[in-house]
């Protein structure tokens, strides 16, 4: 079942917040490394990845930033959101049927066109995983408040 349409904020403004959760399967790695070519053997083969530091396949880290996407385009600012700009430190690796939940804060209103968020990451034990913050062009229909 396909989620429904997610919806524009009609304001926005500094201190706004929003979450997004998804738990990551074997299956969503190997589509991402098809879609993006990257088949670096610590994603994609266990027998590899047990012999390195992690012990266990790890999930690419832009697909673990790419929840941070989601939440942004489906609830801060919401449908229609173009993602310009992502600066991001990654913390500790996110392994396969781990949950991430990508956190959004909106911490300015930079001009009528950019907002700027504090972006993070967390595992379904609490433990931060991705830092970072974004910059955004909302909808045009989500009236900005300073």
């Amino acid at each position: 079942m396909i989620d429904p349409i997610p919806q524009v904020r009609e304001t926005l403004c500094v201190g706004d917040a929003a979450t997004f959760s998804k738990t990551i399967y074997e299956q969503d790695v190997f589509h991402f490394a098809g879609a993006s070519g990257d088949y670096n053997p610590l994603h994609i083969d266990e027998g590899y990845a047990a012999e390195s530091e992690f012990g266990h396949r790890v999930v690419h880290g832009i697909l673990t930033a790419g929840i941070i996407s989601a939440v942004l385009s489906g609830d801060l600012p919401g449908r229609g959101t173009l993602f310009v700009e992502l600066h991001i430190r990654f913390l500790k690796p996110v392994y396969i049927l781990d949950t991430v939940t990508a956190n959004a804060t909106v911490t300015e209103i930079i001009n009528p066109k950019r907002v700027r968020l504090l972006v993070a990451c967390v595992n379904q034990h609490g433990d931060d995983v991705a830092v970072g913050n974004a910059i955004v062009v909302p909808p045009s229909a989500t009236k900005l408040i300073e």
